[in-house]
C-alpha cells in the first residue's frame, strides 16, 4: 500500500468516531470484476493510516456498518486507483488523460453543473450553444444559423441521438407515402463502433452489416446496392474506424448512393460518426471533403474527449438544418420554474465537460488545435514507419488519418509466438497496446493497435520501439512455441 503522507486527525474526530470491531475474512474463489481486488473481499487499511476507534478491515462488496474519516476513505480509494497504471502508457483507449492546470481548476469549481437544466444554469447552455455552432462552421454546414446540435455524455449518445433523427424521419416519410415502418435497416460496415450495435438492439433496427475484406478495408460504397432498400433509414460512414484508424470515404459513399438514387429513387441520407476524425480532419485534411459540404450528410458526431481534448465523457451531434432533426423528438419541459427544449438520453449529466470544451477552443482556437493534432500525427506516422520496417510486421495502415495505425504479424514470420505474446511482453514495461481479431470475415486476422494521444511525446515514442525491438527480439530467440492456453481479446474501442 501507498505511503503517502495524510493529515492527522484530530482528538475532536477520534472521538467522535464510531468503534466496531474488524469482521472476519471472507474468502472468495473469484473476483466477479477483473482488477486488482485479492481474495478476502475485505479492504485492509495500512496501520500506519489508522486512527484510534476506527474500524480498519472494510467490506468490499457491501455497505460498511459505521462511519470512517475522511482522511482514512480518501487513502483506501487513492491506493486502489493507483493499481490502475499509468494512463500516460495505455495506448489502447482514445479517451483523454490529461489537460492542464487550468482547465483542472475550471472542473473542480464547475463539477456541480446540470447541463440539461438550462433554466437554472443558462450561461453555460449558452455556451453549449457557442460550441456546437462552432462546430457547424467547422464543419461546413452550409447556414450554422439554421443547423442545430446538443451536447451529449459521450460520442455514443451523439450516434444514439443520429440514429433517432434518421428512423423518424423515415417513419415520418414513410407515413406519408402510406407505406409500413415495421422493418427500419441500417447499412453499416462490419468494422462499427459498438454503439451502433446497441442502438440497433435497443430501438429495433435491423443491422445490415457491410463486411470489410482485404480488398475493401473500410466501408467504401462496394456493392451499397446490395444492401439497402426502402426501409433503409440511412448508412453510418466512419471518420476513423475504431479497429484501424482509417477514414471511410464519406464523398465515395455518398457518391454511391446519389446513383443508387437515380437508379430506383432511394433518397439514404448518411450520418457520419466522426469520433475521432470529426476533430482531426477539419485540421489535418482540410482538403478532404467529409462532411456538410456533402448534401447526403444530415448529421455528424463526435467524442469532445478523444480528440476534442476534453476530459471525459462529452461529446457532440450536430445536423445539418433544423428541418433534419424531428420536431417530434424534442420536448419542451417545464422545470424550475422555466421552459427549456430536451433532446438527449439523459436528463441530469455534467455541464462542466462543455465549459472544458468552450475553455479549449477558446485557449487553442484553430491554430492551436492544428499544432496539438499535428504532433499527435507526427508521432503515429513514425511509429508505423518503425515498426513497418521490422521484418515481423506488416501494417495494416500508416497512421496518415487519424493518428492511430494497426499491423498484423508477418505471413511465415515465427510459429512460436503470436501478437498476444507481444502484447504481454511490453505490458511488462508498462504499456498497453492491445492484439485482438479483425471483426466478421477476418476473425482470422490478428492485429496489434496504437492510439497515439496528446501526452505521448516523440521521446516517449522512441522509448516505446526500443522496447518493441528488444521484446520481438526476445520471442525470436524462442526454441519453442509460447503457451496460447487462456488468450483473450484485449480490444478496446
Amino acid at each position: 500500500m501507498s505511503q503517502t503522507t495524510t493529515t492527522p486527525a484530530s482528538d475532536d474526530q477520534q472521538n467522535t468516531t464510531q468503534s466496531h470491531a474488524p469482521r472476519p475474512h471472507r474468502a472468495r474463489a473469484h473476483p466477479t470484476r477483473p482488477g486488482h481486488v485479492g481474495t478476502s473481499g475485505q479492504n485492509q487499511l495500512n496501520p500506519i493510516f489508522a486512527r484510534e476507534g476506527e474500524a480498519t478491515d472494510f467490506p468490499q462488496n457491501t455497505l460498511p456498518d459505521a462511519e470512517s474519516l475522511p482522511e482514512t476513505a480518501y487513502q483506501i480509494v487513492h491506493d486502489e486507483a493507483m493499481l490502475d497504471g499509468n494512463s500516460r502508457l495505455n495506448l489502447a483507449t482514445f479517451v483523454g488523460t490529461w489537460m492542464d492546470e487550468q482547465a483542472t481548476r475550471l472542473y473542480a469549481e464547475t463539477v456541480d453543473k446540470n447541463m440539461v437544466d438550462k433554466d437554472e444554469y443558462p450561461q453555460t447552455a449558452a455556451i453549449e450553444t457557442r460550441c456546437w455552432k462552432m462546430l457547424s462552421k467547422l464543419w461546413n454546414a452550409p447556414d450554422p444559423d439554421n443547423s442545430i446540435g446538443t451536447s451529449t455524455i459521450g460520442s455514443s449518445e451523439a450516434c444514439m441521438l443520429g440514429g433517432l433523427a434518421l428512423k423518424r424521419r423515415w417513419q415520418q416519410a414513410a407515413r406519408a407515402a402510406g407505406k409500413s415502418t415495421e422493418r427500419p435497416n441500417l447499412v453499416l460496415s462490419s468494422a462499427v463502433q459498438v454503439c451502433w450495435e446497441k442502438f440497433c438492439n435497443y430501438w429495433d433496427v435491423e443491422p445490415r452489416y457491410v463486411p470489410i475484406t482485404d480488398e475493401h478495408k473500410v466501408l467504401d460504397g462496394y456493392d451499397l446496392a446490395s444492401y439497402v432498400d426502402e426501409n433503409t433509414i440511412g448508412v453510418v460512414a466512419i471518420m476513423g474506424v475504431t479497429y484501424t484508424g482509417m477514414y471511410e470515404p464519406v464523398a465515395q459513399i455518398a457518391e454511391a448512393l446519389d446513383r443508387i438514387q437515380a437508379e430506383t429513387g432511394l433518397d439514404i441520407p448518411i450520418h457520419v460518426d466522426g469520433a475521432s476524425g470529426g476533430m482531426i480532419a477539419p485540421f489535418l485534411q482540410p482538403e478532404l471533403v467529409w462532411d456538410f459540404r456533402l448534401d447526403r450528410v444530415a448529421s455528424i458526431s463526435t467524442s469532445a474527449h478523444k480528440y476534442g481534448l476534453v476530459y471525459p465523457g462529452l461529446g457532440w451531434v450536430i445536423w445539418r438544418t433544423i428541418d433534419d432533426l424531428p420536431k417530434d423528438l424534442i420536448f419542451d419541459v417545464t422545470y424550475l420554474g422555466g421552459h427549456m427544449p430536451s433532446f438527449a438520453l439523459n436528463f441530469s449529466r455534467p455541464g462542466a465537460q462543455v465549459l472544458l470544451q468552450y475553455y479549449l477552443f477558446l485557449r487553442l482556437g484553430w491554430d492551436g488545435y492544428y499544432k496539438v493534432q499535428k504532433a499527435s500525427h507526427d508521432v503515429a506516422v513514425f511509429l508505423a514507419g518503425e515498426i513497418g520496417a521490422m521484418p515481423a510486421f506488416d501494417l495494416w495502415n500508416d497512421g496518415t488519418d487519424i493518428p492511430v495505425f494497426a499491423w498484423q504479424l508477418a505471413a511465415g514470420h515465427t510459429e512460436n509466438w503470436n501478437l498476444y505474446h507481444l502484447s504481454e511482453r511490453l505490458r511488462l514495461k508498462g504499456w498497453l497496446i492491445p492484439a485482438y481479431p479483425m471483426p466478421d470475415n477476418l476473425t482470422d486476422v490478428v492485429v496489434q493497435r496504437i492510439v497515439v494521444r496528446n501526452g505521448l511525446s516523440l521521446n516517449l515514442a522512441e522509448s516505446l520501439m526500443g522496447d518493441i525491438r528488444e521484446a520481438v527480439d526476445y520471442l525470436d530467440r524462442l526454441e519453442s512455441p509460447m503457451p496460447t492456453e487462456g488468450m483473450v481479446s484485449s480490444f478496446t474501442h
